[in-house]
């Protein structure tokens, strides 16, 4: 449509148009007809007049627009071609609609799942649109960005792509003890808003890496090197994360830090090796020190069951004596008063009392010394002896009432029932006074 729109119009534009630059055809006959209707006469042959292609050039835009000051465009005759006007209003509008349904079609655009644009008006912040089909104005009334708001970013402080590569201006810093520590580590961190991320800080990478080393300064400022470098690792990893949070929330950064991990700390490589030397020496006393808890936890428990022990049996022993002290106190007390009642039966009695007591605890021999002859008998304890054994061996039922046998010297030997009985009371007895 637009090339017959371009023909009705007569911009038959061409580089094989053999006129092209000589002028047209009516420029020709009118040429001719100055010359004296010579039409026979040929252009002389040779490049283009670059005057003449200007001339012809704003022939045809005249054309198109029609000349200043008139309401068509000239024949050469002094009459206006008013067709040529009309259609160059309609070929101005088509021209027009084409332009501008490109211009609107140019604010389509596409936004991918895990994605958000943000659409700006002349610069500003206007509204965030949602992953799938937008539309905005198209430039420059309107313009987008997209940013990837479930990219998980990293932030490296004290290192660039590997541990390896240190930066020491990153990675030094003081603890509470005044000791230099050289740490590592990674932020991990997500947007939860892609317009603060986008508007308020001028350089979002390098705000979060200045802040991961200032909030870990700060935790580090305020612990000890031991603390830092082996119990408290996760700890000072949490405060860091924690710490962050807060200070990029107050800058609206649009930032949510999702994990911090410590690569390494560990003291200047200038001072490992005597580090590690403390660091045995320390090992090697807290081993000491745990072998000597050992060696108390089983020696202190030992010696005070011992000392425990002892003192009950002191406390016995005390008792058993204070006891029998008092009994033979009570025990004196009595036989003193039975004594002021009758002496000469206490004395008799105290006196075989004693006897009894010693002859209990003796091995007693028998000789006949009145009848002058020097034989020994058994012993009274062997023989009873014998007897209890005989007896165990063959029970039998003895009689009721026997005559107890007499030994020569006119000694009598009692049965043996009534000397185990009299033994027995006579030990009782003992124990009695013993207890009193």
């Amino acid at each position: 449509m637009l090339v017959s729109l371009f023909k009705k119009l007569g911009l038959t534009f061409s580089l094989n148009d053999p006129q092209w630059g000589r002028g047209s055809q009516d420029d020709n006959n009118r040429q001719n007809q100055n010359n004296g209707g010579n039409g026979n006469k040929k252009p002389e042959d040779g490049p283009p007049d670059l005057d003449q292609l200007w001339r012809d050039f704003n022939q045809r835009v005249s054309r198109l627009f029609g000349k200043r000051g008139g309401g068509g465009s000239d024949n050469g005759d002094g009459n206006f071609n008013r067709g040529d006007i009309k259609g160059a209003g309609i070929g101005v509008g088509v021209i027009a609609v084409i332009v501008a349904f490109l211009w609107l079609a140019s604010g389509f655009f596409i936004v991918q799942e895990g994605q958000t644009a943000v659409v700006m008006t002349f610069g500003k912040y206007s509204h965030t649109t949602l992953p799938g089909f937008n539309w905005r104005w198209p430039y420059p009334v309107q313009s987008h960005e997209i940013v990837n708001v479930s990219q998980v970013r990293t932030a490296e402080i004290g290192y660039r792509s590997n541990a390896k590569n240190k930066q020491l201006k990153e990675a030094l810093m003081l603890t509470d003890d005044e000791n230099i520590i050289d740490i590592q580590f990674a932020v991990q961190y997500k947007l939860k808003n892609a317009a603060e991320w986008l508007f308020n800080n001028r350089d979002q990478d390098e705000t979060v890496r200045q802040v991961a080393e200032t909030a870990i300064r700060e935790i580090v400022g305020r612990s000890k090197m031991d603390f830092v470098l082996y119990e408290g690792r996760e700890k000072v990893a949490l405060d860091v994360g924690q710490l962050m949070q807060q200070i990029l929330d107050r800058y609206k950064s649009g930032v949510q830090i999702t994990n911090v991990t410590m690569q390494g700390v560990q003291p200047p490589e200038q001072v490992q090796a005597a580090f590690d030397d403390a660091v045995k020496a320390g090992q090697d006393r807290e081993r000491q020190k745990n072998e000597g808890q050992a060696y108390a936890n089983d020696v202190i428990p030992k010696a005070s069951g011992a000392a425990s022990r002892l003192l009950e049996e002191a406390e016995a022993y005390r008792s058993r004596i204070v006891a029998n002290a008092e009994g033979d106190a009570a025990r004196f007390k009595q036989v003193l008063d039975e004594y002021q009642k009758a002496p000469a039966v206490t004395r008799d009695r105290m006196y075989l009392e004693t006897m009894q007591q010693i002859f209990t605890n003796t091995t007693k021999v028998m000789v006949d010394a009145k009848s002058g002859n020097n034989l020994l008998y058994l012993p009274l304890d062997k023989l009873i002896q014998q007897t209890d054994n005989a007896n165990v061996a063959k029970p039998a039922t003895a009689p009721a009432a026997s005559a107890a046998p007499t030994l020569p010297g006119n000694d009598t030997v009692y049965p043996v029932d009534v000397q185990r009985d009299s033994r027995n009371r006579d030990a009782r007895d003992s124990r009695d006074r013993e207890v009193r």
